[in-house]
């Protein structure tokens, strides 16, 4: 079957971070072009936050109307923004979602299926859960348009960084209300 170039209605809905309430009229399976700033968060940084939070601490960053990206970038070529970027499995951070959710986080980006909990979590706080391309992390670095090292930085490529990228290509895996991709694709 030829790649035949996609219908108006076909091609990825292009998603700016400030479009008011955009994220939850998304539906599962929608692609988009997300445009904005995303954090990086993988395990242990994942697990220093949940810490944080569960102590009432002060934490380093505003997780309020957030994005949080499961990525560990690689070491920066010299002449790049950003090394490769690409998405990690999810499932490893589920322990820590319902403390970054209740701190007003709106959407995470990884790859994989997530818990049972974790899908209940989604549809509870009314957020997303988007997978981006696996295996593409070099093509995904020439999205990022700036890198900033927020917290963390003991953690090395774990550490937290704020990423503004442009057209970012992501699949909206659970949406808002709970409809999960990976139950489509059983049926």
């Amino acid at each position: 079957m030829k790649n035949r170039p996609k219908t108006e209605d076909q091609r990825p809905k292009t998603i700016r971070k400030k479009e008011e309430n955009a994220m939850q009229k998304l539906k599962t399976g929608e692609e988009i072009l997300f445009s904005g700033y995303v954090y990086t968060s993988r395990d242990q940084a994942h697990k220093k936050l949940a810490d944080l939070i569960k102590k009432n601490k002060k934490l380093p960053l505003d997780l309020s109307g957030q994005i949080i990206y499961y990525c560990g970038p690689t070491e920066t070529p010299k002449g790049k923004v950003i090394g490769s970027c690409g998405p990690t499995t999810s499932n490893r951070m589920d322990e820590f979602v319902e403390s970054l959710l209740k701190s007003g986080v709106v959407a995470m980006i990884g790859k994989g299926t997530r818990s049972k909990k974790v899908c209940e979590l989604i549809k509870k706080y009314k957020c997303v859960y988007f997978i981006a391309p696996g295996g593409c992390g070099a093509l995904l670095a020439e999205r990022v348009l700036s890198k900033e090292l927020v917290c963390f930085k003991e953690l090395g490529p774990e550490a937290v960084y704020k990423l503004k990228v442009t057209e970012f290509p992501l699949i909206v895996a659970i949406d808002s209300k709970g409809n999960n991709i990976y139950q489509r694709l059983q049926k």
